[in-house]
């Protein structure tokens, strides 16, 4: 039996066992209805791609994100390029080799023919590296020869004694001589006298280049076979000057360098203290067998003096009666 209020009134609060119950159905209906809604949603939503693995998250390394999953090896993925033959695979810590340039192959050298000689010099051998003082061999023979460089001042009284006694020389042309005296060096060849190579200008060897030495001997093989003459093999070096390397620069030219055995000094001329009484005496005093006696062309440019054409009457004479001959430096190659 409830109890009555001050008013008077009927009860207040329901039973307590039944409130409970309704409480309870009320959630159980709430609760079925929400399930059943889930349910409807999730079995109409479309199946869809998984999501690709998240990246690490910010605040960790990439060091140890890969150390934490180190990747499979699989056998589809796809190998490196392999090296390119003839290079190395650099080990770790190493910069990396660059492949090679590709260099097209040198073609191989044709052998010669069976039963060819193969090409020579056109010089004894035993010409080579050296720069000949005197004609090996010759017996007593002497060989006259004379420098042009300058001018041709004395080439008629040398031309003319030369026939006289019935002597032949051998001159040694600069290519300018020869490209400025074509008339004389026809009047050399025409009288049966040799004829060689003295560089282009008359420079000192030892100073040139290598390439510099091969201009001047061909540029003056060029002008003299231009005027007419022949001048190989014969060379020899401006002012003698001469050393190992150029030497082997004339030979691998086709030449032989040719020294002297004396100077006259006749081109220092009367101005120099000279006569051609020295001249002569000279020459006499250094006689042996293959002597190479050196004279020149061209006139003292100080006092126009060609002691050399003055003296070689005297020469020839002196020579022949110590019994000596003449020879030409083609002797040399005779070897």
């Amino acid at each position: 039996m409830s109890r009555p209020d001050a008013t008077g009134s009927g009860p207040t609060d329901p039973l307590p066992g039944n409130g409970r119950r309704r409480t309870a159905a009320i959630a159980l209906v709430a609760a079925l209805v929400l399930v059943a809604v889930v349910l409807a949603v999730l079995l109409q939503r479309p199946a869809e791609s998984p999501e690709p693995a998240a990246g690490p998250s910010p605040g960790t390394s990439a060091a140890t994100s890969s150390a934490a999953s180190p990747t499979p090896s699989s056998p589809s993925a796809t190998p490196p390029p392999p090296a390119p033959a003839g290079t190395e695979t650099p080990e770790a810590g190493q910069t990396p080799v660059q492949p090679p340039v590709t260099v097209p192959p040198v073609p191989a050298t044709t052998p010669p023919a069976p039963g060819t000689v193969p090409p020579q010099d056109p010089f004894p051998a035993g010409l080579r590296n050296q720069d000949l003082t005197a004609v090996p061999g010759a017996g007593n023979t002497v060989a006259l020869t004379f420098d042009a460089g300058a001018n041709a001042a004395g080439l008629p009284k040398i031309l003319s004694a030369l026939s006289a006694k019935g002597v032949a020389g051998t001159f040694f042309l600069t290519g300018n001589w020869a490209a400025n005296n074509p008339d004389g060096v026809r009047q050399i060849v025409s009288a049966g006298h040799r004829v060689g190579n003295h560089s282009m200008t008359h420079p000192g060897f030892t100073g040139l280049s290598d390439a510099q030495i091969v201009q001047q001997v061909r540029g003056a093989e060029e002008a003299i076979l231009a005027a007419g003459a022949d001048p190989r093999p014969l060379f020899r070096f401006p002012f003698g000057e001469r050393d190992a390397r150029t030497i082997e620069a004339v030979n691998d030219l086709g030449y032989a360098a040719v020294r002297w055995s004396v100077d006259t000094l006749g081109w220092k001329g009367t101005s120099g203290g000279i006569s051609a009484q020295i001249v002569s005496d000279r020459v006499m005093a250094a006689l042996q067998p293959g002597e190479i006696v050196l004279m020149h062309i061209g006139s003292n440019p100080d006092d126009r003096s060609t002691l050399d054409a003055d003296a070689l009457p005297q020469v020839i004479d002196r020579i022949s009666a110590a019994g000596y001959g003449f020879a030409t430096l083609d002797a040399l190659l005779a070897q």
